[in-house]
């Protein structure tokens, strides 16, 4: 192939496939993106339901940065292509007793807000978002920027100096632990322990690291992109066609070929499509099961604990309820008991923590006029052979019971339409294993050590980005799966 400009294939168009090809693109590869699906974008999808339209995985988008540098490195403006706005509210937050929460993206009219509403302090709230940010500052050049299985990585002042405040990031208590240690109102406790569902994890397991996330949100902000969260995908997917990569839809790949141990490209069918480079953005687990047989597979690995996955009720709801925002969270009063069903149990409690994301809020042709479109969301297990649709029925009952409560309206009798995604769908829908959104739980102290790297240690040419790989899953943390896939391609 000398002579010619170099050849990247890249398994999978969710967003951190999309990311890696355009930053190979600009590096001067030929890119090749095969995608089993018939649009881009994975779990970030879109759904339409009559007059309704749903944003069909992420909902909540921060670090917006991440997709703007995609833009700056192919010498284009962002702005020209990608827009969105800043949220003065990040969420809201309902209580059993009435209480109403507003997590202002003000910090100090949050901390206000906490000191109002709750036995909890603005102070605390200041002290802990401090924290919050210590722990960003040590592990950002560490461990979200970089790869962690590079031994040249260590051997920086940078990286030297993270290691050496390594007590400071707080991994040896859960995150239950150290918020319990903060606060004295059980409600700004559910509040910062709902971050753990962030990246599929169990406050009352995972480490109190996780205590970063808050600072994403209240350091960087919340955003809603202009025509919602699957214009972050549609933006991109035209950047990278601009960028002069191919994509293949309804396209499976049935192997990574190898040749003298070395990723030699992909077979199709009957067909062989040769590369220079290989990147993965499947699922790690389908990636070994599916595409790499004849090698050994990274057991310990793959057979870590897999992280939650969701309970998705798409409503098309005949009203409009002023009282909501964008982004919404009805509390369970026993959240711990919550947790222990989803992760000893493996079922779903009677009384689950709903999430509730409304993009008509601000998307208004998201909906009929009068009307709004709820994604309604409960955290739940990943599937290992439950009987889903006895759980289904009993949690849609309790999901519309909580809510008719709250909301002092008989909420059933408002929808006009519905679709269901739940952890069976999720897997065939997006070869996630088990459906579980973010690949690897995060409950153990060491989870940031334990997920695959970005690069195959025993085949060269082989990379892997997205949320099922380091350093982790959600939009922020898959583009930099990508940006860590660049750096490593030289």
């Amino acid at each position: 192939m000398s002579g010619a400009a170099k050849k990247a294939i890249v398994i999978g168009a969710g967003i951190a496939g999309i990311a890696t090809a355009i930053r190979l693109a600009v590096k001067g590869y030929s890119v090749d993106v095969y995608e089993a699906g018939a649009e881009p974008g994975g779990k970030l999808s879109e759904i339409r339901s009559g007059d309704f339209r749903f944003d069909a995985g992420p909902s909540l988008f921060t670090m917006p940065q991440y997709v703007d540098e995609l833009f700056r490195l192919a010498g284009k403006k962002p702005e020209n292509h990608f827009k969105y706005i800043r949220l003065d509210t990040v969420c809201k937050y309902f209580f059993e007793d009435g209480t109403e929460i507003k997590a202002y993206a003000d910090r100090n009219k949050f901390s206000e807000e906490i000191e109002n509403k709750t036995a909890d302090t603005a102070r605390s709230v200041h002290d802990f978002l401090d924290k919050s940010e210590q722990i960003y500052n040590i592990t950002d050049p560490v461990f979200l920027q970089r790869s962690l299985h590079k031994w040249r990585n260590y051997f920086n002042l940078t990286t030297l100096r993270s290691v050496l405040r390594f007590p400071r990031i707080d991994p040896f208590r859960t995150m239950n632990q150290a918020n319990a240690a903060e606060f004295k109102d059980s409600k700004t406790v559910r509040l910062f322990n709902r971050y753990a569902t962030y990246n599929g994890s169990d406050p009352y397991q995972a480490p109190a690291t996780l205590n970063v996330i808050p600072h994403f949100e209240q350091h960087f902000g919340a955003y809603f992109p202009e025509g919602g969260m699957y214009s972050i995908v549609r933006s991109l997917a035209d950047l990278a066609i601009a960028c002069g990569l191919k994509f293949h839809f309804n396209t499976y790949v049935d192997e990574i070929e190898l040749r003298e141990g070395k990723a030699a490209g992909v077979r199709i069918g009957a067909t062989s499509h040769l590369a220079d480079v290989v990147v993965s953005n499947m699922d790690v687990w389908y990636t070994y099961r599916k595409l790499l047989k004849n090698i050994p597979a990274p057991e310990k690995i793959l057979l870590q604990e897999r992280s939650s996955s969701a309970l998705i009720f798409y409503w098309g709801i005949n009203k409009s309820f002023p009282e909501l925002e964008l982004h919404n969270i009805f509390f369970t009063e026993d959240y711990e008991t919550e947790f222990r069903h989803i992760w000893q149990k493996k079922d779903v409690c009677a009384d689950p923590t709903i999430y509730l994301n409304i993009s008509s809020k601000i998307q208004t042709s998201d909906a009929p006029p009068g009307c709004e479109n709820w994604f309604t969301m409960i955290n739940v297990p990943s599937n290992s052979g439950q009987d889903w649709d006895a759980l289904i029925a009993a949690a849609r009952r309790n999901i519309l019971s909580k809510l008719s409560r709250i909301l002092k309206t008989d909420v059933a009798s408002l929808i006009v339409s519905e679709q269901i995604l739940d952890p069976r769908t999720i897997d065939s829908q997006t070869f996630s294993y088990q459906g579980s959104l973010y690949g690897s739980s995060s409950n153990d102290q060491f989870a940031a050590f334990l997920r695959h790297a970005n690069f195959s240690s025993k085949i060269d040419g082989l990379f892997f980005a997205g949320g099922s790989v380091h350093p982790g899953g959600g939009i922020p943390l898959a583009l930099l799966s990508a940006k860590i896939v660049d750096d490593l391609i030289q």
